[in-house]
């Protein structure tokens, strides 16, 4: 993880401070002189040569210090935790979903593979892949929200009303649902895709069929036999995909103006607040990098093989 996590940070870092113009001048007041100027910008670097403002940045980012925001005059790693956990929220709620929704439909269709049933999840999977999510944002928003007015348009809480207790946390639902409902299907499809290849696959080995032989029930044939070994395949594509939910939480957040790390870097490119857009990109890698990690520890959790090779 750390040599990609160099490398990430050597080119983002370099895509964002190769960008033209001067940022940093909006922090400063528009009557300071000239000179006064000059030696401010000095004083924080603005000068230095790239691979030294780089080095000054990494060394401050590995004590936590991922700089001072330009826009919101506050440091970044404030900033950011104060969005960080309602895309966490989006993002999770959204896998947890998407797993209790696609592994049963996956494993039903393997089953009952080449019938109806098996052709329509296919379709609908095969829509839910190509369909881009932010057009299905903007659809579901027309029909659920001003159609049928069922649920609220955007935010995250209707604050004029001032809910509090429980009636705040229902609101704060309403408000998630159409988020994690274009998110989960999104994700539904693709992991729908994934189990039902892996049981597909697994259920034409010959122990599945001496397990028939031998007269067990189609259920724990099905359940205890052959999905524990599509299990497999099956959990490195769900821990995968925490990385790819969380990074695609950042386009629907901006749809939706859920206040979260999205729609902040969105404020941040738009304000070309350096600093900040730096810490989001980071955070995002870094939680891309540990989904990998864990999904190759959780590999060798559900595959004994993998502990004596």
């Amino acid at each position: 993880m750390i040599p990609v996590l160099i490398g990430i940070s050597l080119v983002n870092f370099a895509l964002i401070y190769l960008a033209p113009g001067n940022p940093f001048l909006a922090m400063l007041p528009p009557d300071v002189p000239a000179e006064d100027r000059e030696n401010m910008l000095q004083a924080i670097g603005y000068y230095d040569p790239l691979p030294l403002k780089y080095v000054k940045w990494a060394s401050r980012a590995v004590q936590g210090d991922l700089g001072y925001s330009i826009k919101y005059s506050r440091p970044v790693t404030e900033v950011i935790a104060a969005r960080m956990g309602n895309t966490f929220s989006l993002s999770i709620a959204a896998l947890l979903l998407s797993v209790c929704i696609a592994v049963p439909l996956g494993i039903i269709s393997a089953t009952r593979q080449y019938s109806v049933y098996d052709y329509a999840v296919t379709i609908i999977a095969l829509i839910g892949i190509s369909l881009p999510s932010f057009f299905m944002a903007l659809g579901l928003v027309k029909i659920i929200s001003m159609d049928l007015a069922l649920l609220p348009i955007s935010g995250m809480e209707d604050y004029l009303q001032g809910y509090t207790g429980i009636n705040r946390f229902v609101d704060i639902i309403r408000h998630m649902a159409l988020p994690v409902i274009v998110l989960t299907l999104a994700q539904t499809a693709s992991t729908m895709r994934y189990t039902r290849s892996a049981m597909l696959e697994v259920i034409q080995q010959d122990y599945i069929r001496t397990a028939r032989a031998k007269g067990l029930k189609e259920k724990v044939v099905i359940y205890t036999h052959a999905f524990r070994n599509a299990m497999i395949p099956v959990v490195t594509i769900v821990s995968t995909s925490l990385g790819f939910i969380f990074s695609g939480a950042i386009l629907i957040e901006m749809v939706f103006a859920w206040p979260g790390m999205g729609t902040l870097m969105y404020q941040a490119i738009s304000n070309r607040d350096y600093p900040v857009v730096m810490g989001c990109t980071m955070i995002l890698g870094v939680f891309v990098l540990m989904a990998n990690t864990l999904a190759d520890i959780l590999y060798a959790v559900v595959d004994p093989r993998i502990r004596f090779s």
